[in-house]
């Protein structure tokens, strides 16, 4: 007798739900512990090495990459999760009482897929609320090499522009009054290199159009030597805009701060494919916590006929990886122009979702 409700019962249900989250939660777990010890056992060394730094910036690294962390492998870990608790079920014989009790495969999955969905709103909340942030500070922490980087609001890091004919790059921009650390100008005249700039620091002049670097250390090309300056005058047209428009980093802004980016892209004629693929994709990764459930199932269902539990967890976990490899692959490509933006973010999740859905139909419904 079919079930006509398309949810199973309430206790049925908190204990599908119960089960699902616990074994993601142990997983998640294990995860960021091994790979933050790794990740710190690689940073720890650099940090350290830098005059002042004690074991309590050791502890802000962690702080800045735990969420980094927790963020990136959660879909990971729910996959896993599922794995882990269909596993059981099926080994129990649980499935096949609830098959037997009309339940079918959809209506099995139901409870997790609904659970996924409060995940994944979870997931987008602290992504936007934490997860930017963290990446942010740790982004221009390591490339500032781990020295002491200003407070201040807005600082972008590692920024290359073309200003006329000349490359510049800085290490960090930003703050109030707006200032550049580790500038490195390329000064090139009919693209042959005939100086290089290097300065601790830079300021704009107001009213003059050009910058103001300090504890300058000029290498002429032409007569292959060094001079050193206190301060001199450089980068006439150079804008602020133009340093902080051009490192736009889909992962270290905000939604709605990101959308204003690519509005301000879009007005001075930049490129902006790279933004709007990872607008895109802040919606689309964490729903992808749906479809874990969906390439999992395999695991749980047909195992009274066929008897290979660990052939099919294999399989469920295969279908998994395949999803990060191919959402990667397309966000790459999103950023790099290739495939329209919308299609780089939402292709691998609808093409997944399909797969999942064929498995799970053909195999069971």
């Amino acid at each position: 007798m079919i079930n006509p409700s398309f949810f199973p019962s309430r206790r049925l249900a908190f204990y599908m739900v119960r089960l699902f989250v616990t074994r993601s939660l142990a997983v998640l777990i294990a995860l960021v512990l091994i790979l933050m010890t790794l990740d710190l056992l690689g940073e720890s060394g650099k940090i350290l090495a830098v005059p002042g730094n004690t074991d309590a910036d050791l502890w802000r690294y962690v702080g800045f990459r735990l969420p980094i962390l927790f963020s990136r492998f959660l879909p990971f870990s729910v996959l896993l999760g599922t794995l882990i608790a269909f596993v059981g079920l099926n080994q129990n014989s649980e499935v096949v009482a609830m098959k037997a009790a009309g339940l079918s495969a959809h209506q099995i999955l139901a409870p997790l897929i609904l659970a996924s969905i409060a995940i994944a709103a979870g997931l987008f909340a602290v992504n936007e609320l934490v997860v930017v942030n963290s990446t942010r500070a740790v982004s221009a922490w390591s490339d500032n090499d781990y020295k002491p980087v200003p407070p201040s609001s807005g600082m972008v890091s590692n920024v290359w522009v073309l200003n006329g004919d000349d490359l510049v790059h800085t290490g960090i921009a930003g703050g109030h009054p707006f200032t550049a650390q580790r500038v490195e100008i390329f000064d090139r005249g009919g693209g042959v290199l005939q100086r290089v700039i290097r300065a601790a620091s830079a300021e704009p002049r107001p009213g003059s159009g050009d910058w103001l670097l300090h504890d300058v250390r000029i290498y002429d090309a032409n007569m292959n030597v060094i001079r050193q300056a206190p301060e001199m005058a450089a980068l006439p047209g150079l804008t602020p805009n133009q340093l902080t428009l051009a490192k736009v980093e889909p992962t270290e802004l905000p939604y709605w701060t990101l959308k204003k980016r690519i509005a301000e892209l879009d007005a001075g004629g930049r490129p902006d494919d790279e933004a709007r693929a990872g607008l895109a994709h802040k919606i689309s990764a964490p729903l992808s916590t749906l479809l874990m459930p969906l390439l999992a199932a395999v695991a749980a269902f047909g195992l009274a006929r066929s008897g290979q539990v660990l052939l099919r967890a294999v399989m469920g976990m295969a279908l998994g990886f395949a999803y990060f490899v191919v959402d990667n692959f397309s966000l790459a490509m999103g950023s790099a122009g290739t495939y329209p933006p919308l299609v780089a973010a939402w292709a691998p999740f609808l093409l997944f979702l399909l797969i999942g859905e064929t498995v799970l139909i053909r195999t069971e419904e």
